[in-house]
């Protein structure tokens, strides 16, 4: 098993919700002098989305080289084909991916902007507004969208860039030669540096040499867990190979609390109720989170390992879907994520082995349904690697 090639010497800045990454991501574009790569699964026709596009427009005019790809089916045909326009007229280089389904049913969910060479964001943050629910635009939040980006200066960078760089060359059209030669290039990065200062890796995950590297990430995290893991996401729907191994941290004595965010899909939510009781069984906590939307695909795993990314935990990414995640390794990071993710606890509903003792058998059935319905979809999409 393949673990996280981790690069010394990095500064990785927590950005907590838009609020402290729009600021950050616009900064660091306003401040490029010669080059933008960015990608993204939603660009919102909102006023964030707006400003945003504004942001890259003002950066190609200018003279800076701005590359970017956004998702056909999450960003929506009409929003990308009019962005495209303006796009173009602008100077920015607009690629849309897999319009169409032409490629298969994959996305691209990742949000990943390099900009000079010298500084990259990574996490799970659209562009979108904080205050409107991601699905239904129309639908107000009681509070900003709980979520998180990272920004990354030093080593790890030059790792980012390259995969960025890939991903527009794999989305326009390669010949397949080219393809190959790029497939072979991607094999030579990211070397394992020395150990010092903030350490973190670069994770992705697509349907060639990286179908299960997040996954593996997570699970080499789990199987070395001493002391406790601390686990946030929107859409829990793991593999049973995942499931069980967080089963297995909790059975050693490990204190594993899951962070759900509910209240969204009611399949989703169903599929996610279905695993409960073998997990809490096992001595896993779970909180559900009901305050706002929780996008956040987060995790900390005692003091030196914690990942802030696009991936959630579930068919979807796991198997199917491109995701881009960073894995950091360093004390004060970890202990800025853990407050967030403890508060939000303290926000949530813990959910106890009890509650499920008193839901009615219909009920049960119907979770159980779900999770059959789920898990022959996740098998037909993702080519039986999901189970």
């Amino acid at each position: 098993m393949r673990s996280v090639n981790f690069i010394a010497d990095n500064e990785v800045k927590l950005l907590y919700c838009g609020t402290e990454y729009f600021p950050a991501l616009m900064a660091a574009i306003d401040a490029a002098q010669y080059e933008v790569y960015f990608e993204t699964y939603i660009f919102a026709d909102d006023d964030t989305g707006h400003a945003m596009q504004a942001c890259l427009m003002r950066a190609a005019r200018r003279g800076v080289a701005v590359r970017m790809i956004t998702d056909w089916f999450g960003t929506g045909h009409g929003r990308a084909t009019r962005m495209d326009a303006e796009l173009l007229d602008a100077g920015v280089q607009h690629r849309i991916f897999n319009p169409w389904f032409k490629r298969g049913v994959t996305r691209t969910h990742r949000k990943i902007c390099v900009v000079d060479r010298e500084v990259a964001l990574v996490g799970g943050i659209n562009i979108n507004d904080d205050m409107y629910c991601d699905y239904d635009r129309s639908i107000a939040l009681a509070a900003p969208r709980w979520d998180f980006a990272v920004e990354v200066r030093g080593p790890l960078v030059a790792t980012i860039h390259h995969e960025a760089q890939a991903q527009w060359l794999r989305v326009g059209k390669l010949p397949l030669i080219r393809r190959l030669g790029l497939f072979n290039e991607m094999r030579k990065v990211s070397k394992v540096a020395r150990e010092s200062s903030v350490q973190a890796g670069f994770v992705v995950r697509d349907n060639l040499r990286n179908r299960r590297t997040i996954q593996r990430a997570y699970l080499q995290a789990l199987g070395r867990a001493k002391k406790s893991v601390l686990l946030a996401n929107p859409y829990f729907a793991p593999g049973r190979k995942f499931r069980r191994a967080l089963a297995a941290t909790a059975q050693r004595g490990v204190e594993v609390v899951l962070l759900i965010g509910v209240g969204e899909i009611w399949l989703q939510d169903a599929v996610a109720h279905s695993f409960y009781p073998k997990l809490l069984a096992a001595g896993v906590r779970v909180v559900e989170y009901h305050k706002t939307q929780l996008h956040a695909k987060v995790a900390v795993i005692d003091d030196d390992w914690s990942t802030v990314g696009s991936s959630n935990v579930d068919g979807l990414s796991l198997f199917l879907n491109q995701e881009a995640n960073v894995v950091i390794k360093d004390a004060a990071f970890n202990q800025g994520l853990r407050r967030h993710i403890q508060q939000a606890m303290a926000d949530g509903v813990e959910v106890h082995l009890e509650d499920f003792r008193s839901i009615g058998r219909w009920r049960r059935f119907g979770y159980g349904f779900a999770y059959v319905c789920y898990k022959m979809l996740m098998r037909i999409f993702a080519v039986g690697k999901y189970a």
